[in-house]
């Protein structure tokens, strides 16, 4: 993966990484784009049992954690 690739890290109740076949491994050009994709897909991975996520960019987090529980509430 580019180091500037954006990717979303999906984390558990306890802060951990967390993966599933439900969760897609996507990288993105941008971080615009990658925001874009979270937008429309949020609701998916909340339901995949993602309690927050933090964008990266290569190793480095952009932000994050943000909590998925209060959103569409």
């Amino acid at each position: 993966m580019s180091t500037d690739a954006y990717t979303w890290s999906y984390l558990d109740a306890d802060g951990r990484p967390t993966t599933s076949d439900a969760l897609p491994a996507l990288t993105f050009p941008s971080q615009g784009e990658a925001e874009a994709w979270f937008a429309e897909e949020w609701e998916e991975v909340r339901a995949a049992g993602v309690d927050a996520v933090a964008l990266l960019r290569g190793e480095d987090v952009v932000y994050g954690p943000m909590s998925l529980q209060a959103m569409g509430e």
